[in-house]
């Protein structure tokens, strides 16, 4: 089910930028902050509330505008967090990188907004 796929990817990015902030905390070195804060907005809480938004309802998840939204975002946060790292090291593969990604990122935010616009408000 597609809002169970959200759902566990959300709290798995959580932990993940969790674990990234405690990292930081201990070692007090914050040149990733920006990096674990994406890792959080998007990945925990971006795809958490998708993933209850489609639970609530199944019928806006059984289309192929959810599935292109989950891929979106999947790949989006994936190139953009390690574009976004480069960026912040000096990588000159960072910018390619978080451009790709942030673009992802926001067709996927787009492609959600068309889903909710286009369910009924009866049913929202």
């Amino acid at each position: 089910m597609l809002s169970q796929t959200f759902l566990k990817l959300g709290v798995s990015f959580g932990l993940i930028g969790m674990a990234m902030g405690v990292y930081m905390a201990a070692s007090h070195d914050h040149t990733l902050a920006p990096v674990h804060a994406h890792i959080n907005l998007i990945g925990w809480v971006g795809m958490f509330l998708a993933g209850l938004f489609y639970a609530q309802r199944p019928h806006a998840a059984a289309g192929r505008m959810a599935q292109a939204q989950l891929i979106s975002a999947v790949l989006g946060l994936l190139i953009l967090t390690p574009g976004l790292a480069g960026v912040l090291l000096g990588f000159s593969f960072g910018e390619p990188m978080a451009a790709i990604g942030s673009i992802l990122t926001i067709v996927a935010m787009l492609i959600f907004a068309i889903v909710v616009f286009r369910t009924k408000a009866s049913m929202i």
